[in-house]
C-alpha cells in the first residue's frame, strides 16, 4: 500500500485560516505533497491539470458552489478516476444536507472539529480498500472488462472484508458488458444470504434495462418502503416510471426524493422537466430557478436550464420574468457555444406567446440555423425546436432538425419519442420517410467502411467508419461498426495505443445508448482477446499516458 507520504493531494478550503490549520495537520501526519483550492472553480482547473490520489474538500466553500455541488459536477463530467480518493470535512450536520453529499459517494465524509490521528486513521482505511481495487479499475481503464472480473473473483481471497464489494462490481462489470443475465444471478446470490439494500437497487437496475418493469417498479416500491431515506432508489423508480408512459407517477417520486435530499442539481432538472411535461409550471419554475441559481457558480452551467425556465414562466404568463431569464442568459453565458441557440430558441417562444408570429419565425429561423453546430444539444431541447418550427410553418427546418436528431442521437428512447411528436403534429408519413432515409445513409456508410476493410484497406476502413461517427455520433450501429474497424485494424497492423483509447470511447458511448446490445458483449470480448494477444498491461498503458500528460502541461506552460 502507498504510504502517506507518497499521495498528492489537493485540498479545497476557502477559508485562509483553516488552509493553514490544515497544512499543519496534513503535515504532523506525512502528507507534504499538498497544493490548495480555494473554490470550487479554482478545484476543477486544478483536478483538469493534474492528477491527484487524494481530495480534501470543505462542504461549505462560501459564495459559489458548495462541495456537494462540486463533488456532483466532479462525478457526472468524469473528472476525477476511480482512484483518486474524494473525503468531504465539515462542520455541517443538517441531515438533507449530508444525505445529498452522501449519495455521491465520497469516499469519506469527517465532521469538525478534525484530530489528526482520526484524520490519518480514516486514510488509511480508505487507502487499504483503494489498494485492493486498484487492479480492477486499470484493467477496466484499458478496456479488458473480462479481466476485471476475473480478478474481482479471485480478490476475494486476498481480501475476503471486501467479498460482497468484489462481488458487486463483478456485478456492474457484467452490465458494462451488456450481460444482464450474469449480473442479475450475482444480485440474487448476494441477496440469497444477506439483505443488503444496495444489492436489491442493483437488482432492479438490471431488471429495468432488460425492459422486466413491472419486477423493477414492484423492488423499488417495497425498497423505499423500507428505507424511505436511500435516495438513489426514487431516481431508479422514476425512471422505471417516465420510461412506462407514468410522467405525473415519476414526478411524484422525485418530488418526494428532493424533500429528504434537495440539493441535487440533476434531480432538480429531472423534476423540472417532469413538471413541464405535466403541465405544471409552478413546480417547474421553482425547481428550474434554483438550478439556474446554483448554475451560475458551476463550470458546467447549461443554457439549456434557462430556456427550460423560460417555458414554466411563459407557461405561468410571467412574461417580464421570462425576458429577465433571456437577458440572463445572454449576460452570463453568451460565450458559451449553445448560448446562442438557447437565446435565440428562448426569443422565439417568448413572441410567440406575445402574439409576434413575425418575430419568433425571425428567431426560430435563427435557432434552426444555429442548431447543427450545437453538439450538446440535448435531445429535449431539439425536439422544443422541432415542435416550435412545424408549430410556425417552418417544415424545411423542423424537418432538417429531426434528420439531426435521428443522425446523432438514434437511441431507442429518442427515435420512438421523436415519432410521437411528429404524429402529434399529423407528420407520420414524414416521420417515415426520414427514418428511411437516415436508415439507408447509415447502411451506405458502413458499407464504404466494410468494403475497405475485406479489401485489406484498414486504414481506409479505420477513416471512413471515424467519419461516419463523426456525421452520426448518436446511431450505436454506426459507433460499434468504427469501434471495429479500429480494432480489426490492430488484429492486422499490430498494437495501436492511439486507437485501442478511441475504441475504448466508441464502446462507451454505444453503451450508454445501447446497453442491452448483443454486440456489446462481442466487441468486449474481441479488445479482450488483442490486449491478451500483445500483452498488454494497464502499467504500460499508465506510463504512456501519465508521459503524454506530462509533455501537454509543459507545452501549455510554455
Amino acid at each position: 500500500m502507498a504510504s502517506l507520504d507518497q499521495l498528492s493531494v489537493l485540498v479545497i478550503e476557502s477559508q485562509p485560516t483553516m488552509r493553514a490549520q490544515l497544512r499543519t495537520m496534513l503535515s504532523s501526519i506525512g502528507l507534504a505533497e499538498v497544493q490548495f483550492a480555494v473554490s470550487a472553480g479554482m478545484a476543477v482547473r486544478r483536478l483538469r491539470e493534474h492528477r491527484y490520489d487524494l481530495i480534501l474538500c470543505e462542504y461549505n466553500l462560501g459564495d459559489g458552489q458548495d462541495g456537494q455541488h462540486l463533488l456532483e459536477d466532479l462525478r457526472t463530467h468524469e473528472i476525477i478516476p476511480l482512484d483518486t480518493l474524494f473525503v468531504m470535512i465539515t462542520g455541517e450536520r443538517n441531515y438533507e444536507r449530508v444525505v445529498s453529499t452522501a449519495e455521491l459517494s465520497p469516499n469519506d465524509y469527517i465532521l469538525k472539529p478534525l484530530a489528526a490521528e482520526a484524520l490519518r486513521a480514516r486514510l488509511m482505511r480508505a487507502l487499504d480498500k483503494r489498494d485492493a481495487f486498484l487492479p480492477a479499475w486499470r484493467l477496466m481503464a484499458i478496456g479488458d472488462t473480462p479481466d476485471a472480473i476475473a480478478y474481482c473473483k479471485e480478490a476475494v481471497d486476498s481480501y475476503p472484508q471486501h467479498i460482497v464489494d468484489f462481488m458487486r462490481l463483478q456485478a456492474e462489470l457484467h452490465v458494462s458488458s451488456g450481460q444482464m443475465a450474469e449480473a442479475e444471478a450475482i444480485y440474487r446470490e448476494i441477496l440469497s444470504g444477506k439483505y443488503i439494500p444496495w444489492a436489491r437497487l442493483g437488482l432492479a437496475r438490471t431488471l429495468f434495462l432488460s425492459k422486466q418493469y413491472e419486477e423493477a417498479d414492484r423492488i423499488l416500491t417495497e425498497l423505499i418502503a423500507e428505507n424511505d431515506r436511500f435516495i438513489a432508489a426514487y431516481d431508479l423508480l422514476a425512471r422505471v416510471r417516465e420510461d412506462t408512459g407514468r410522467p405525473e407517477a415519476a414526478l411524484d417520486v422525485l418530488r418526494t426524493a428532493s424533500e429528504h435530499s434537495p440539493y441535487r442539481v440533476t434531480r432538480l432538472r429531472h423534476v423540472g422537466a417532469l413538471a413541464l411535461a405535466v403541465n405544471d409550471p409552478a413546480a417547474a419554475e421553482e425547481a428550474l430557478a434554483e438550478v439556474v441559481r446554483k448554475g451560475k457558480y458551476s463550470d458546467f452551467r447549461d443554457p439549456e436550464d434557462h430556456v427550460r425556465l423560460v417555458q414554466a414562466q411563459l407557461a405561468l404568463n410571467r412574461v417580464d420574468a421570462a425576458s429577465a431569464t433571456i437577458t440572463d442568459l445572454d449576460r452570463s453565458m453568451g460565450g458559451q457555444p449553445k448560448a446562442d441557440l438557447c437565446k435565440a430558441l428562448s426569443t422565439a417562444m417568448l413572441h410567440s406567446h406575445t402574439g409576434d408570429a413575425a418575430r419568433a419565425r425571425e428567431a426560430l429561423l435563427g435557432a434552426a440555423k444555429a442548431a447543427p453546430g450545437a453538439a450538446n444539444m440535448s435531445v429535449g431541447l431539439k425536439q422544443e425546436l422541432i415542435k416550435a418550427c412545424f408549430d410556425h410553418q417552418l417544415g424545411d427546418a423542423g424537418g432538417e432538425m429531426v434528420m439531426n436528431i435521428l443522425r446523432t442521437s438514434a437511441d431507442e428512447r429518442t427515435v420512438e419519442t421523436t415519432r410521437t411528436l411528429m404524429k402529434s403534429r399529423g407528420l407520420e408519413k414524414l416521420s417515415k420517410e426520414i427514418e428511411q432515409r437516415i436508415q439507408t445513409e447509415v447502411k451506405e456508410l458502413i458499407s464504404v467502411g466494410a468494403e475497405k476493410a475485406h479489401a485489406g484497406d484498414f486504414d481506409g476502413a479505420v477513416a471512413e467508419m471515424m467519419n461516419a461517427a463523426r456525421k452520426m455520433p448518436g446511431n450505436p450501429h454506426v459507433l460499434f461498426n468504427a469501434a471495429l474497424a479500429l480494432l480489426r485494424h490492430i488484429e492486422h497492423r499490430g498494437w495501436n495505443e492511439a486507437f485501442a483509447r478511441q475504441a475504448r470511447a466508441l464502446i462507451e458511448r454505444a453503451r450508454k445508448l445501447a446497453p442491452t446490445s448483443n454486440r456489446l458483449s462481442a466487441i468486449t470480448e474481441f479488445m479482450h482477446g488483442l490486449i491478451k494477444r500483445y500483452g498488454i498491461r494497464p502499467e504500460r498503458v499508465m506510463d504512456s499516458a501519465d508521459k503524454a500528460a506530462l509533455f501537454r502541461r509543459a507545452n501549455a506552460r510554455k
